[in-house]
Order: C-alpha cells, then sequence, then structure tokens
C-alpha cells in the first residue's frame, strides 16, 4: 500500500493523475509512475539513475553517507568477521547461516567445484592472447549446455542447483583462463581448501610440485570477494535482471553480466589503476600527473580515486587498504616501482587539499588493484576476478526477481526521428 501521493498536472489534461508514493525500509521513497501511461505519457529518466526498477531486500546503499548493507548487515562488518561464502548464503538467503547451515552450504559448493570435463576443449578453440573476459563470457554462457537437469526458471530448486553450480564453478573457470594464457595445465579444484585457497591454487600451483597458499594471501584474497559481492542495481546486475525477465536461463543470464562488467566504465576500474600506474612510470613523474589531474581542460583522470556513488567515502576502502598493507608486508614488496608510485599517491590524495576537499580519497578499485598486482595476478585478470565475486550479487538478483511477480522489461523512449511519412512512388 501507497504511504502517500503524489499529484501531478500536465498542460492539455484535465485535472490531476495521482500518482501513489511508496517508502522503503530505507532510502528516499519513489513515487509510481505508471499510472502515467493510462494518460498516454512516460517518464524520461536516461541511464534510469532516477527511476527504481525493481524492489529488492538484498542491498542498501547511502552514497551520501557511505553506508554498504547487505542483509541489513555493514560491508565492513561482514569484510572483517564473516568470510565469502557466509556472504554468499547471506545474500541468497536473507539471514546469516548457524553453524550447521554454514558447514552444509561450503559442503555443498565444494562439490560442484569441478567442471565438465569437455569444457577444457572449449579453451583450444581461443586464441592464447584471448582476453580473459571474452574467455568467461563463452564459457559461463556454454554451461547451460551441460547441466540440462536445472534449467526450470520456475522451481526453487532448480535455481538454488544453479545457483551453487555458479559459486563453485567460477573460480575453476576463471583459473583456466589464467592458465590457459600462460600454457601451464589446468589444475583440479582441492575440496579441503577454503574458497580463496582454492582459488588462489588453481592459479598458482603445477603438477611439477607442492603449493603452500599463504594464509594472508587467503585472507585478502577473500576480502576482495566479499567486498565485490554485491553492490546494488549497477549496470551488470540490472543487465542480468533484464535478461532474467525473458526467461533466459541462469547461465545465459550471468554471462550478459560479465558482457556488461567487462566494459571499462564498471567492472574495468582496477584495471585502469594498473594502466594508469604504467602511464606515470616513474616517482619523479607523479607531480606532473597531479597537476594534469587537477587541469579540468586536462582529459587526464587519476583512476581510483573517488566514486559514482559514494559521494563521502567509499566503506569498502578502508578494509582494503588495511589488506593491502598486510599483503604488502607479508610479500616484503618495497623495490615494485608501480606499487612505489601507488603509495605515493595514495599519501598525496590523503593529504593534498585539492583532493581532500573533493573527497578524491582512495576507493575499493585502487587498493584491490595494488592488491591483485603484488600477488601476481596479471591485469588481464582483474576484471574477470570482478565476476567471479559479483556472480553471488548476480544470481541472487536473478533468483528474488524469479521468486515473485514478475514480467519483461520494456524500457520506453522518446522518440526524434521522422515523423510518419509515405515511401516515394517511383
Amino acid at each position: 500500500m501507497a504511504d502517500k501521493k503524489a499529484r501531478l498536472t500536465v498542460d492539455g489534461l484535465e485535472g490531476e493523475i495521482e500518482l501513489p508514493v511508496y517508502s522503503g525500509t530505507e532510502g528516499p521513497d519513489v513515487i509510481d509512475v505508471r499510472p502515467l501511461t493510462g494518460q498516454g505519457l512516460f517518464t524520461y529518466d536516461p541511464g534510469f539513475v532516477s527511476t527504481a526498477a525493481c524492489e529488492s531486500k538484498l542491498t542498501y546503499i547511502d552514497g551520501g553517507k557511505g553506508i554498504l548493507l547487505h542483509g541489513g548487515y555493514p560491508i565492513e562488518q561482514l569484510a572483517n568477521h564473516s568470510d565469502y561464502l557466509e556472504v554468499c548464503y547471506l545474500l541468497l538467503n536473507g539471514e546469516l547461516p548457524t553453524p550447521e547451515e554454514k558447514e552444509e552450504f561450503v559442503n555443498i559448493v565444494s562439490n560442484h567445484t569441478m567442471v565438465h570435463e569437455q569444457m577444457s576443449h572449449f579453451f583450444n578453440g581461443f586464441r592464447r592472447d584471448a582476453h580473459p573476459m571474452a574467455i568467461m563470457v563463452a564459457c559461463v554462457g556454454a554451461l547451460s549446455a551441460f547441466y540440462h537437469d536445472s534449467l526450470d526458471i520456475n522451481d526453487a530448486h532448480h535455481r538454488e542447483v544453479c545457483a551453487y553450480r555458479l559459486i563453485a564453478k567460477m573460480p575453476t573457470l576463471a583459473a583456466m583462463c589464467y592458465k590457459y594464457s600462460i600454457g601451464q595445465p589446468f589444475m583440479y579444484p582441492r575440496n579441503e581448501l577454503s574458497y580463496a585457497e582454492n582459488f588462489l591454487h588453481m592459479m598458482f600451483a603445477t603438477p611439477c610440485g607442492e603449493y603452500k597458499v599463504s594464509p594472508t594471501l587467503a585472507r585478502a584474497m577473500d576480502k576482495i570477494f566479499v567486498l565485490h559481492a554485491d553492490h546494488e542495481q549497477n549496470a551488470s546486475t540490472s543487465t542480468v535482471r533484464l535478461a532474467g525477465s525473458s526467461g533466459a536461463n541462469p547461465f545465459a543470464c550471468i554471462a550478459a553480466g560479465i558482457a556488461a562488467l567487462w566494459g571499462p566504465a564498471h567492472g574495468g576500474a582496477n584495471e585502469a589503476v594498473l594502466v594508469m600506474l604504467e602511464e606515470i612510470g616513474d616517482e619523479a613523474n607523479i607531480p606532473e600527473f597531479i597537476e594534469r589531474a587537477k587541469d579540468p581542460n586536462d582529459p587526464f583522470r587519476l583512476m581510483g580515486f573517488g566514486h559514482r556513488v559514494y559521494r563521502n567515502f567509499d566503506p569498502r576502502a578502508k578494509v582494503m587498504k588495511q589488506t593491502c598493507d598486510e599483503v604488502l608486508a607479508e610479500l616484503g614488496i618495497e623495490n615494485d616501482p608501480l606499487l612505489k608510485i601507488a603509495k605515493r599517491l595514495e599519501q598525496i590524495a590523503l593529504e593534498d587539499d585539492y583532493f581532500v576537499e573533493r573527497k578524491l580519497y582512495p576507493n575499493v578499485d585502487f587498493y584491490s588493484g595494488i592488491i591483485l598486482k603484488a600477488i601476481g595476478i596479471p591485469t588481464s585478470m582483474f576484471t574477470v576476478i570482478f565476476a567471479l565475486s559479483r556472480t553471488i550479487g548476480w544470481i541472487s538478483h536473478w533468483n528474488e526477481f524469479h521468486s515473485s511477480p514478475n514480467k519483461i522489461g520494456r524500457p520506453r523512449q522518446l522518440y526524434t526521428g521522422p515523423k510518419f511519412r509515405d515511401y516515394p512512388s517511383k
């Protein structure tokens, strides 16, 4: 039921149009504009930045206050006290698991980590220098060719099984992308390892010898997964929901989300940080690039500073900074020129009045990019790891959409092309 009413008058129409106003548990009120269609009117909102396209119970963001909640829990608390698979359970079920539920959930995910053996043959069709995101889009979509037994989107159990499979198999496919690019054999998952440990093992182990996963690096990887798990109705999540509204199978929908995430304006931000550091090249060049960043007429921008959503600070960045410091200390990295540039830029952004006044603080992409580079993960894999992390958010939104009455997405448009005209006679 609507809490309030809004009334709209439009030139040329008699009387007022009454519009329901709804209030959520958090955030601003929303005006239900659906009655406008009965009057032959639509709203105009490029980018849908002022439009609530759905109702959701999963994630809430208040960019002005620097708040990110999953199921009501602040992201800082989840990152410091929880782990990725527990956050996955929370997003899928709306509540944190009991110890027994957590153990059962971890066991189920662990038992789905292998991909069909024929999937390995798919990789031979790609060039060795293919971008890993191109491979991920193809391979995730192809999963629907192997798992026919859980594609009934109207069956809650089928949706649940698909969620387990996607959460479990994404690290395996991501590691396969990396191994293929460097010509090393694929490493099978090790189900006795934690989620993050297993991923790092599949990335860096070889059949030639034993590989021990550093607990510090595993914790860092897990926090990267947690901090990227979901971020409300962003471009890729909205893409998954829109694709899902057509009745497409979940693997196809997640592949669509990966494709949307691939864009540099969305998932490529931490990759762009490393590209920027390479462009700067040397600590001696930092003053020049800082001045360029301050020049409104210069197209150069410091990547990884500030955030479109968070107008105050990115609540994920503080956790990621602490993790970044732990990783660099663990690895004893002191002489890497790009990391030296990054640390100096961080110092400037936290102290320089220009950045402080504009709240251009280092964000989660800045720190995650530094961590991934320090671990030894190539830049081309950064967005793949983002996709791996965000899969739980995508599949949770997809499941939420199908768990309640829904309809196919059909945005409207403001048409500005030619008016009706007859085809010219010959």
